[in-house]
């Protein structure tokens, strides 16, 4: 009998959903995040430059065994999760950002705009100057 990677996991992949979000640009755009991660078991990070709100919530078809208990009938998204994907073997994130608090991306934000604020006194100086 052949062995999986699935039968040595705890199954982690399906213990969270995580979705792609719009990369936020205005302060209500962060202060909607910030309300997301005012909920229990909500993440939001990037990865290769794309936004995503993660959820911890446990597949409910998963079995006591972390085996899959509608394996023949899961949905697509399963069918198609890769092993060259699976959380058993991929070793610690990269993530660029991972925000578990509220205070995490009010602090980022903050940044963010006095860094926007920056890049634009400076730009607006340097046509002041060709302009003169």
């Amino acid at each position: 009998m052949g062995c999986t990677l699935c039968e040595h996991c705890t199954a982690v992949c399906c213990h969270y959903v995580a979705l792609p979000i719009e990369k936020p640009t205005t302060r209500r755009d962060f202060d909607d995040m910030r309300w997301y991660l005012m909920h229990e078991g909500v993440i939001v990070f990037v990865e290769d430059g794309t936004w995503y709100i993660q959820f911890r919530a446990k597949c409910r078809n998963l079995r006591a065994d972390f085996m899959c208990g509608i394996y023949e009938t899961r949905p697509t998204i399963c069918r198609e999760y890769k092993a060259e994907n699976c959380d058993y073997v991929g070793g610690d994130y990269e993530y660029e950002h991972v925000f578990n608090e509220p205070e995490q991306i009010e602090a980022f934000a903050k940044e963010h705009f006095a860094k926007k604020r920056k890049t634009k006194t400076r730009k607006t100086k340097s046509k002041r100057k060709k302009v003169a």
